[in-house]
């Protein structure tokens, strides 16, 4: 078997996109034989968190601890160089399948409660293409404990840069503001991107430019494009997600660059910060809606 578990195929025309029984990660997607998103091997784990679906929380979560309803919890550090508990808690677990069509399928996830999260949530994602629109992503969860639940999402896909240099990419973000972050990578406050190197709105190369940076203030819904000389990829989100981080990675794996261009629902530590955090009270649900088409 497969690191990742299970693999599901899923086709429409020439689109072609494999997900993965392990969190339900996106594996690879392409059209036209060609990558629109970064691929890596059955026999890999995901490089980066390539692919990973990021939930209860996005990014990280300062020292592991946050506080809800006047209680404090403390969560295992799982990134040890910022002492951080990063992308949530269900990227290493099996997801279950719930539909599965030619062109479709659907995995779901049970976040349980566990030492620092005492809550019940149910957790689903749709992966679908089609041959005009390209990869749709539908993402859901529900409370179904007895109490309320913070809680934040993200996706973690890497738009294939076809062969180009990270330097001869144009990267197109459609965001007003650029977050300001510690040592640990955890946000502190945010600056306008006007006259800064943050201001991708009108389309730019990035040139010797890395990022590991959030945004806010984003267009939502939204488009996130990137493009190099061989085309590239378009990434677009619904008004659910109303933060983006864009991470630059010039050996992804196997030498080859990569663009992580990330949707979330809040930021870095929002569970400290409370910005863009979501509460689900007892059987309430949230969704939302993303996807990428080749360019």
């Amino acid at each position: 078997m497969a690191l990742t578990g299970k693999q599901f195929t899923i086709t429409a025309g020439s689109h072609e996109a494999t997900i993965v029984e392990v969190g339900a990660g996106l594996r690879r997607y392409t059209a036209e034989g060609a990558e629109v998103t970064f691929a890596y091997g059955e026999d890999e784990l995901p490089p980066w968190a390539c692919g990973s679906v990021l939930v209860p929380w996005p990014n990280r979560l300062r020292d592991g601890r946050y506080r809800f309803h006047d209680h404090d919890y403390q969560v295992p550090i799982t990134e040890p160089a910022t002492n951080s508990a990063n992308h949530g808690l269900a990227r290493w677990v099996r997801w279950r399948l719930v539909g599965r069509e030619e062109a479709s399928v659907t995995l779901a996830c049970e976040v349980v409660p566990q030492s620092g999260w005492p809550f019940e949530l149910d957790v689903f994602v749709t992966y679908s293409v089609d041959a005009d629109l390209g990869l749709s992503v539908t993402a859901g969860a529900r409370n179904r404990g007895q109490g309320a639940v913070p809680f934040g999402m993200g996706f973690h896909p890497y738009l294939s840069p076809r062969g180009a240099r990270l330097d001869d990419l144009l990267l197109t973000v459609p965001a007003a503001q650029h977050l300001l972050v510690d040592d640990q990578q955890v946000p502190v406050g945010a600056e306008p991107v006007d006259g800064t190197p943050y201001d991708f709105r009108t389309g730019r190369k990035l040139g010797e430019q890395r990022l590991d940076d959030g945004f806010a203030a984003v267009d939502s819904p939204g488009v996130v494009e990137v493009r190099g000389p061989n085309g590239g990829a378009r990434l677009h989100y619904d008004e659910s997600f109303r933060f983006l981080q864009v991470f630059t990675k010039d050996d992804l794996t196997g030498g080859r660059p990569g663009v992580a261009v990330e949707p979330m629902t809040c930021p870095a530590n929002a569970l400290n910060s409370g910005e863009g955090v979501i509460v689900l009270e007892p059987g309430e649900s949230w969704s939302g809606l993303w996807g990428i088409r080749p360019v």
